[in-house]
């Protein structure tokens, strides 16, 4: 199962984004990375420079290489109606991205562990994929296991967790409404720029 496995402070560096929820923990954000720090910034960014980064920002927040992000690009060139909202479906409806929606990892990163470590069940059966796309009234879990875990069980005792309206959480059972849309995704994104990258 392909991922990136290097440094991310330096994938959030080069966008200018906390991208992993690192927070406080994140030194130098507004520093590039690389020996010559702000010194190899261009002073004009192009048009595609700026849809490069874009593109690169989002598939670093999610955790998505190129070749499955463009997957789910042209899935959503292809879809009737609003590309954008097709995309944004696809991708926040990874098992991966819902787990850590639901406020059952305090990160995607850690969210993706637990899936691919087997802790997470998706109607009664154990999901090991964080690619899988759930569906409406699919319900998630996470296992006995998983909920010992300290960072785990210190976030399922929070009270009244804040998780988006497409999803309903109760203790530790997750349920998917409906599905999610671009209004869904809080995130600065600059979702035109992605679209037009991809449609060159």
């Amino acid at each position: 199962m392909a991922r990136y496995k290097g440094p991310k402070d330096r994938l959030s560096r080069r966008e200018g984004v906390d991208l992993f929820g690192k927070g406080a923990r994140l030194t130098r954000l507004n520093v590039p990375p690389g020996v010559h720090g702000p010194k190899g910034q261009a002073s004009h960014v192009s048009e595609y420079g700026r849809q490069l980064r874009e593109k690169q920002k989002v598939k670093r927040m999610y955790g998505i290489l190129e070749k499955q992000f463009k997957s789910y690009v042209g899935k959503a060139l292809k879809t009737k109606g609003n590309t954008v909202n097709a995309l944004f479906s696809l991708i926040e409806s990874r098992l991966d991205n819902v787990v850590f929606r639901l406020g059952f990892a305090q990160t995607r990163p850690q969210a993706r562990q637990l899936v691919s470590h087997r802790h997470t069940i998706v109607n009664g059966k154990i999901v090991n994929i964080p690619s899988y796309l759930v569906k409406v009234g699919d319900t998630i879990t996470l296992s006995t296991k998983a909920m010992e875990i300290p960072s785990v069980k210190k976030l399922l005792e929070q009270k009244n967790p804040v998780v988006p309206s497409w999803l309903k959480r109760k203790g530790v059972f997750g349920k998917v409404l409906r599905l999610p849309t671009r209004d869904d995704v809080k995130e600065p994104i600059s979702d035109h720029d992605i679209i037009e990258f991809y449609s060159r």
